[in-house]
């Protein structure tokens, strides 16, 4: 306490420092509430909501900024009607319908309560805010038993509390398990005292959670306006479709995105891509994508198609295209020097960053292709240049991109030279983790402009809060460098990074199945963690298998038994296709995860809080995959409630502990929630091969005189008549009676219907064979599989009401 006391007092009499200390007045324009201090700072409170609350500390008490914010687009999320600030002696206070906001006067403390008058967010004592020439730091009070979760793509363990991180995109190869920070920079966290703290600061911001003290936990930057957005929920999923409101909804993926997809990093060849593609089609083992990684252009950047590596670049898409396969072709930020015409083009129009020393283009050594020239996407006349190239390839066929490198590439903390770097809206320390950002606001944006009414594909490694409005993401370079085959730590903590991702907004996105970094040299060693990371990946809402070089991770590499158990969960992933769209659409609408931690649906839950290396799919489906080598039974922890193993539908387990499930290496253990529909299709070979398949609702009744309830969301899947909400949903519902069961399907077309003939076919999981059945009071033609105790209702999908009687 006495260490703890002193460091309170070196903060308070530093005499660089300034501490927000005696509140003296304040003045209002509409919902923004100023609080002048004495020493000349001044605290702004704009009431965005009547949960969220918008606050910016300045020591200068100016309220400047040099750019608007790159993530929020939307602050005034509600109206908040005539706010009134109550002048009490001690105290002045803002009420809301959800929140008792006061600020105390001498000194000067931020807290914030709820309607009951619990205290949810405080001023750690007077250091609530404390400045240091351009620096600001916030001390929050931290709370024993609080828990953090969030900022985006991190390492170690979900629960943040006892850590510090900074947001720094980085270019991270085989990356450690603790390595921090990463490629994006996501400063958005969320606390089990039921607030979220997003701080909208574009340099290297840092965030202690208990690191320095048990009493205050704290957030800081070095420079720029110090912003952050309080948000007050009921639960963590209220809190971030609260943010989500705040910095734009996810673009939803073309259908195809939600396949599988193979890669390489030598994967840059046009026969290479044509006798892969054949070989899957061969082997019938769904795939939808084939990626060309960095070497398929002539030059970087100049999107032509390597001549010795391409010969009919435009007869090779149309083959594949055919075959039902899309390409995704990389792109990096930069015009390489050897890139003679377009280097010269670039550098005279000025579309460089400058280096502020010279004032001319900043030369960027880069990983491939020599030095380049880094593009300069914050000036405005730099995106219709780029726009003109990058369309080249999608003129010639291509589907997508995947934009790499984008910190830019080799630019750390230690690499301080980058700092001379000087963009069209400031110097790089504040553009450095947007950068990524905007690039790909250019591509989506030039893309749509392009290619009216078409659903881009843009997946991205750097990237800064808002970036769901314009990519989808993967978790950068994973894997064991020094060895391939012990990379089992970074493959279990990809679980964890992979909800986290989505914690900051990213629904979509995939891990580098196999892990990227590592030579392969002992193909049949390498089978078991091949498999283990298959069949977590495909259970990731985008899937790719990629690896470094020209290391091959095609599923048939590995031998045979890997091929068979890698082709029946990569069958699976296509088999739950209509339950995955699903949620792709409410990620869309809410911004909530598709693959979530045990906590988000779980929040009381003491023991899910606490599990880092199994997730929720959606919401009716827990995943468990096996991330130890040698493991053959896992230890599964299950919350309160019944859950049946989705492998055999029948076996149930009771909740609220930890069970020992038996995973082979051809096993995945999957469970569903007792009470659950699960909508599931044919294996395909790729998305949709097959326009009027049947749908398989597979049902797991409730307890009697309980519903359940699963609605099916439909639509084109590849244009953007999503975003005018044309689109076709069907409501499965099933409840439970004394006796039987009674099932409603209820269709609600909307511009659009999914085929004009197909059958639903109705997979009911029951104790025991039923007597009747009837289809809207007529007997019903039904079967029974004792073995499975599955009965099976087929009815075709005419889009009216229909009403299942089973007795």
């Amino acid at each position: 306490m006495i260490k703890k006391l002193c460091l309170l007092i070196t903060i308070a009499l530093t005499s660089a420092n300034v501490i927000a200390n005696q509140c003296i007045s304040y003045t209002q324009k509409g919902n923004e509430i100023i609080f002048n201090c004495a020493d000349g700072s001044s605290l702004s409170l704009t009431i965005n909501s009547s949960s969220v609350v918008k606050v910016w500390f300045d020591p200068a008490g100016k309220f400047n900024r040099s750019n608007p914010s790159f993530a929020v687009i939307n602050e005034n999320l509600e109206d908040v009607g005539d706010i009134r600030v109550n002048d009490e002696p001690a105290c002045y206070e803002v009420f809301t319908s959800k929140l008792r906001i006061r600020l105390n006067k001498n000194p000067m403390q931020l807290q914030i309560f709820d309607k009951w008058q619990k205290l949810v967010f405080s001023d750690f004592k007077s250091n609530g805010h404390v400045a240091d020439s351009t620096a600001v730091k916030a001390y929050k009070v931290l709370r024993s038993d609080e828990q953090f979760f969030g900022l985006g793509e991190k390492t170690g363990p979900l629960n943040r509390r006892g850590r510090s991180y900074k947001m720094w995109n980085s270019d991270r190869p085989c990356y450690s398990v603790t390595e921090d920070p990463l490629a994006k920079s996501i400063p958005f966290f969320m606390s089990s005292y039921r607030y979220g703290i997003f701080l909208d600061n574009t340099y290297k911001t840092e965030f202690k959670f208990g690191t320095e003290s048990d009493e205050y936990y704290s957030f800081e930057a070095p420079n720029g306006a110090f912003v952050y957005y309080f948000i007050f929920g009921k639960d963590y999923k209220d809190i971030q479709q609260q943010y989500i409101a705040l910095t734009g909804k996810p673009i939803m993926p073309p259908k195809w995105a939600l396949g599988f997809a193979q890669c390489r990093g030598l994967y840059t060849k046009e026969t290479q891509a044509l006798e892969v593609a054949a070989e899957f089609r061969k082997r019938q083992i769904p795939c939808d994508i084939i990626y060309q990684d960095i070497g398929w252009t002539q030059y970087l950047q100049d999107f032509e198609w390597r001549k010795e590596n391409y010969t009919h670049p435009r007869t090779m898409l149309e083959t594949l295209k055919s075959q039902g396969f899309k390409m995704i072709v990389s792109q990096d930020p930069v015009v390489s020097q050897a890139n003679k015409a377009q280097w010269k083009e670039a550098d005279r129009a000025g579309y460089f960053v400058k280096d502020v020393r010279t004032g001319k283009s900043y030369d960027m050594p880069w990983p491939w292709g020599g030095n380049c020239g880094v593009v300069d996407f914050t000036l405005p006349e730099a995106a219709d240049w780029w726009g003109s190239y990058q369309q080249k390839p999608i003129n010639d066929g291509i589907s997508g991109f995947w934009t790499d490198m984008g910190e830019p590439a080799w630019s750390n903390e230690e690499d301080i030279d980058r700092l001379n770097m000087k963009h069209h809206i400031g110097m790089h320390d504040e553009i450095h983790n947007v950068y990524g950002l905007t690039w790909d606001k250019v591509v989506k944006e030039q893309f749509d402009k392009h290619n009216p009414n078409r659903r881009i594909f843009q997946m991205t490694r750097s990237a800064y809060a808002g970036l769901q409005r314009y990519t989808f993401g993967w978790t950068n370079d994973s894997g064991n460098g020094n060895d391939v085959l012990e990379g089992w730590g970074q493959l279990e903590n990809q679980v964890a990074v992979g909800i986290s991702a989505g914690l900051g907004g990213i629904p979509f996105w995939t891990t580098d199945i196999s892990g990227y970094c590592g030579d392969i040299t002992d193909y049949p060693a390498m089978g078991e963690l091949y498999t283990r990371w298959m069949q977590f990946g495909v259970f990731c809402p985008l899937s790719r298998a990629h690896h470094e070089g020209d290391n091959a991770v095609e599923p048939w590499m590995f031998g045979d038994v890997v091929e068979k158990n890698s082709k029946a969960a990569i069958e699976l992933k296509y088999q739950l296709f209509p339950y995955l769209y699903t949620y792709s659409r409410v990620a869309h609408d809410t911004g909530l995860p598709i693959t979530r931690g045990l906590f988000m649906e779980y929040p009381n839950n003491e023991e899910a809080i606490k599990i880092d290396n199994q997730f929720i799919f959606g919401q009716e489906l827990l995943v468990a995959p096996v991330l130890k080598k040698g493991e053959r039974v896992k230890r599964v922890y299950l919350p309160d409630g019944e859950w049946i193993d989705f492998n055999d539908k029948k076996t149930i387990y009771l909740g609220g502990q930890t069970v020992a499930y038996r995973a082979p290496l051809n096993t995945i253990p999957i469970f569903v929630k007792k009470g659950s529909i699960i909508p599931m299709m044919p294996v395909m070979q790729y998305i949709h091969e097959k326009k009027e398949y049947p749908l398989y609702i597979h049902i797991f009744p409730h307890y009697e005189d309980e519903s359940t309830s699963f609605e099916l969301y439909e639509d084109d899947g590849e244009n953007l008549d999503y975003l005018k909400d044309v689109y076709s949903k069907t409501r499965f519902s099933c409840t439970t009676l004394t006796g039987g069961y009674s099932t409603t399907i209820t269709p609600n077309d909307k511009g659009f219907r999914q085929a004009d003939k197909r059958d639903l076919i109705l997979i009911y999981h029951l104790e025991e064979k039923p007597t009747t059945i009837t289809i809207d009071g007529k007997s019903a033609k039904w079967s029974w599989n004792e073995s499975t105790q599955e009965c099976q209702v087929k009815v075709p999908d005419n889009r009216t009401t229909i009403n299942i009687s089973i007795k």
